[in-house]
This record gives C-alpha cells, structure tokens and sequence, in this order.
C-alpha cells in the first residue's frame, strides 16, 4: 500500500461531517483521486489499458460504503471496478452460481457469515491465510471467529454489524426512563406497553417481517437472554424447548402491542414517534445528536435481578473474501487489504461505514460526531454469531416460516415448533 494513497484517505477522514440524509456519500469523496493520488510513479500502468475488475456486494449502506473508497484504488492500481449491490438473496445465489464457473465473474464478494460453513465447505471462497493475508490486534476479536476454519482465514470483517436496541427519545421518557434505565427486557416490555395503553395509535415495539431470516436472526437475541439457542453443541435443533417457548411467548406479547414492518418502516416509524422501540441493525440509520431516536445496546438480562447473559446482540457482520474462481487473485488481495486498511476504514465512516476497529470506531473526532459507534464497538465486542453449519440457509427458512405461521396465528405456538423441531431433525439428519 503506498503512502501517498492512504495520505489521501487520511486527509479526507478528518472533515467527517453529515450530510442532509445522515451517514449518506457527501459531495466530497474521500477516495476520488485529485491529481496527487495519481499515477505520475507509475508512467507503464497509465499508458496501458486498465484491468477489469468485478465486485458483487451487499447492497445499501454495507456494499456502498465499500464502493465510495474505490476511486483511489483504481486510480493508484490503473483497474476499472464494476460494482453489483444486490439484496441478501441474490447476493448468496450469485455468488454460489458463479462459483461452478472454471473461471469466475467476481474478484472480491462481501459474505453474511451464516454463509461461511456452506461456503467454505464448498470451495467457493479462497484461502486467505494461504496467500499471505492476516488479522492484526486493532480488529475486534469476536467480529473475526465467523471468518476462520481452524487456523486459515477465509474472510475479513468489513462492515460492523451487529444488533442494538433503536428508541424513541420522547417515548422512553414519557414512559419514565432513560437510556441507561432499559436494564433488562422486563424493562422493554414495560416501556413497550405505555404508548399502547395511552394511544391506541402508537407501537411499543416493532418487529421486523419479510423473510424468514428477518424473523430468526431478530428473535435470536431474546432466545438467548433465556438462555436458549438453536442447535446443542453437535449442531442438533433445539427448536421445542421451554426455553424457546419462553422467548416466543415474550415476543407474541411484544408484537401485540406492536406490529411487524419492514426495516425502512420500522426507522420511520420509531424516528416520528409512533413507535417507542425496534431491534435495528446499524447500517439501517444513524443517530444524530439532536435527531428524535438514538440506540443503545440490548440488555443481557431477563429481569432487573436475574443475571446476566454473557452476549445477547446477533453479529451480522459483513466480511469480504475472495472467490476460489476469481479472475484477477493477486490483485484481489491487494484490494481486500485496501479496503481493510486502518486510514481506509476510518474514511468509510463518513460514508455510512461500520468498521470492526477499535482504532475507527473508537476516534475521538470519529465519536464527536457519531458517539453511537462507541456503543456499536460494546455490542461488536460480545456479540454472537449465528450457527455455522452448511445447512443454515435452509435452517433459518424452515424456522423462520414456522415462527412466522405463530405469529400470524396459523399455528399455535406449541404445534409450531413441534413441526419446526421436526422438519429441523430431518434437515439436520
């Protein structure tokens, strides 16, 4: 990586600032080149035509970040990037279609890492550690432990992302707390039901619909403040267990003084004050200090006095590898290491970039303007993966559409996850 290049990004990272949309690109682009980041030491690249390089990415504010700090790169490294955004789905398909190709379409892809176990399992990603990549200590460990098998490193830990607690500031007060009041999830069910019970009108709680991994991956956090999970310690389902029941039985009752809406709707809603609180994920908004909602992280205990958990928030992180296939490796990986660098993620932020650093997220000029990353880098701390098992993705489907038929009432709760627990032992052989 060459000095001037990360000079550059440095240079821009300190004018962090927010635009009229809030953590959107600003006019200014910190990984534009200006004539001084150009190619004056380098006169055969910039005589040749560049290299075609291709990036499939998860679309909003996750894969955009990334696609604002590409401009330096290109510029330095004389390379013409394609980038494709694309939904959650089309995402995993595209990325697991291409993988068959000899030769692939794509040189670097940003992986959910309840991809990781089939991915892997299936050669699709390259071994990282074998070409001569590795973590250094200012990423946060726990953002790291989806990214290896054994001791290879097959992905990094781009974009923080991991669940926090959205409230409406005017709401939680009328109900008679604070922020640092919400201790426990007794506490969000009292603060859930005030604006109900004072205005039919209002939510105390959303949740989020749409797909069945919306619905698994948002309930994780209160299966675990009870102290359930998923599968046991040999990936077994452990759907229909008191433990499980509990926790459905708190998120039935959080719904019925709530609703379940889309992401978009759910901030819309909670930053208007119809709603007093929604499990959010960060790249979905960002708070500012005289906005109408902030977040906090989600409590780890079940009630005032009970203990707490060690980790309740859901790691969501965004990672970014190289496909076994990719068409232009070596340069792949001079990107990948771009992208992950401290200056170059620290430049992000002002994008709508989460990093996994503690030197980002942790900045004093950084937290001046976005102290709710200090409470990101707490949750990204303690946070928890879902299950790394090849089966996942059909896990997460077969749950999901069994706790969505609970939900909306077209099973009980107990023939729900009988049948979830059943259809699961079959998939998990």
């Amino acid at each position: 990586m060459k000095k001037k290049l990360l000079a550059a990004l440095l240079c821009s990272s300190m004018a962090l600032s927010l635009t009229a949309c809030g953590g959107q690109p600003s006019a200014s682009d910190p990984g534009a080149g200006d004539g001084n980041t150009g190619n004056s030491g380098n006169t055969a690249a910039s005589d040749s035509a560049p290299t075609k390089m291709t990036l499939i990415l998860r679309g909003g504010a996750y894969g955009e970040s990334l696609q604002a700090m590409l401009p330096a790169f290109e510029e330095e490294h004389n390379v013409d990037i394609e980038v494709q955004l694309l939904s959650f789905d089309d995402l995993h398909t595209g990325i697991a279609l291409d993988a068959a190709n000899p030769v692939g379409t794509y040189d670097l892809c940003m992986v959910d890492g309840s991809w990781m176990a089939e991915f892997t399992a299936n050669g699709v990603l390259a071994n990282l550690s074998d070409m001569g990549y590795s973590f250094d200590d200012d990423i946060i460990p726990a953002t790291t432990s989806i990214c290896t098998v054994g001791e290879d490193i097959y992905l990094a830990p781009y974009y923080g992302n991991v669940t926090v607690l959205m409230y409406n500031k005017q709401l939680i007060a009328d109900a008679g707390y604070t922020p640092e009041d919400i201790d426990s999830f007794a506490d969000i069910m009292d603060i859930a039901q005030k604006p109900r019970a004072a205005d039919a009108s209002k939510n105390g709680f959303l949740i989020r619909g749409g797909s069945a991994d919306n619905i698994v991956s948002d309930f994780l956090s209160h299966l675990l403040v009870h102290g359930g999970w998923v599968v046991d310690e040999n990936n077994q389902p452990t759907v229909n267990t008191p433990e499980f029941k509990a926790a459905m039985e708190e998120y039935l009752a959080l719904y019925n003084v709530g609703s379940t809406l889309d992401k978009d709707d759910i901030v819309a809603s909670v930053s208007s004050g119809e709603t007093a609180l929604a499990q959010i994920w960060p790249g979905w908004y960002v708070p500012t200090a005289d906005g109408p909602a902030n977040y906090t992280t989600i409590p780890t205990k079940l009630t005032d006095d009970s203990d707490a958990e060690d980790a309740v928030a859901l790691q969501g992180v965004w990672c970014i590898g190289i496909p076994e296939n990719a068409p232009n490796k070596e340069l792949a990986l001079e990107l990948l290491k771009y992208v992950m660098d401290p200056q170059v993620q620290l430049a992000s932020i002002d994008k709508g970039g989460v990093p996994c650093r503690y030197s980002s997220l942790m900045d004093e000029t950084v937290l001046q303007t976005y102290p709710h990353l200090e409470t990101v880098c707490g949750a990204l701390e303690t946070g928890v993966y879902r299950p790394a098992i090849e089966e996942w993705t059909q896990f997460t489907n077969i749950l999901g559409q069994e706790m969505d038929n609970i939900i909306q009432g077209i099973k009980s709760l107990d023939d729900g996850l009988a049948d979830a627990q059943s259809a699961l032992e079959d998939l998990m052989g």
